[in-house]
């Protein structure tokens, strides 16, 4: 198929280290990073051969709003990039409205999830032990569900792979009883006020992961992207309803089609039509519209 020129794959700035994750390009400046949102997409650990394209500019605006409204302490210092090293400014075109500017921080190694509907892995493992990462939930749920409060339930951080849930104590062992706890606390906090705004727009956030980081200073600032499509499991309040798997504002539409096409999730995957690559693009378009509106 052939892809819309402002399309980005992946991208390429010389003399300055570069690393690269599923969607997300890193370069290292030395004391601050700049993060490059690409239209890359992944499922079920692979990236796909297709990018979505105008994706990174979705998710970085989604981002930017979400940081701007919490008014909470983030790494970002940056969205100009006038403000960047002539290198990234040559790139203007293709770098323009994807990339963030920011401040290094040394990473917490578990990813912060905040779970408010039995969703995804907490209903599977609800299924079998009634508990979500260990915690016990009352008999009797629903998928989609919505929790009697908002659980902190967090996960590793898999270079590769699924990320693996572990209980809040595990976690604790890792960082430490006070780190553990203020991490816990942020999280849900940020989780409900997010919750509640999308709510008053015809959204329900079921879940979303943070990841966060420590500056020198000692002090717990919020990083990476924030309450996105790509962390986040969004659904139109309009079809919710409990007992089934909602439709969502995310790639499930993508994971649904790729179960379509017999691809064995071992080898490449299949190239993406036009319509698929549209309609996913389509879902995130309309959640950043209804979320900012």
């Amino acid at each position: 198929m052939t892809l819309p020129a402002d399309a980005l794959f992946q991208s390429d700035v010389p003399g300055f280290p570069r690393r690269q994750g599923k969607v997300r390009d890193v370069y290292d400046l030395g004391d601050r990073l700049v993060i490059v949102a690409t239209d890359r997409i992944s499922a079920f650990d692979w990236v796909m051969p297709t990018p979505i394209p105008g994706k990174g500019k979705l998710l970085t605006a989604m981002t930017r709003f979400w940081f701007d409204w919490l008014q909470v302490p983030h790494h970002v210092l940056s969205l100009e990039i006038a403000e960047l090293p002539e290198a990234f400014q040559r790139q203007r075109e293709a770098l323009e409205g994807r990339t963030m500017l920011v401040k290094k921080t040394t990473v917490i190694p578990f990813e912060c999830v905040a779970r408010g509907y039995l969703a995804g892995s907490g209903w599977k493992e609800y299924r079998t032990s009634r508990t979500v990462c260990g915690l016990p939930l009352p008999e009797g749920l629903l998928e989609a569900e919505v929790l009697p409060d908002a659980i902190f339930t967090p996960a590793t951080k898999a270079e590769t792979g699924h990320d693996e849930n572990v209980s809040y104590e595990v976690m604790a062992a890792a960082v430490g009883t006070e780190t553990a706890r203020e991490l816990r606390d942020r999280t849900l906090r940020i989780y409900r006020r997010a919750a509640a705004h999308a709510l008053e727009r015809g959204i329900i956030l079921a879940d979303t992961k943070f990841e966060w980081g420590r500056l020198p200073s000692g002090e717990l600032i919020l990083i990476d992207e924030v309450l996105t499509p790509d962390s986040s499991r969004y659904w139109p309040k309009e079809t919710y309803q409990p007992g089934q798997s909602p439709p969502s504002y995310d790639k499930q539409f993508l994971r649904d089609w790729l179960e379509t096409t017999g691809w064995d999730k071992s080898s490449p995957p299949p190239v993406l039509p036009e319509d698929v690559v549209a309609r996913t693009r389509a879902k995130y378009q309309e959640a950043l519209e209804r979320l900012t509106r």
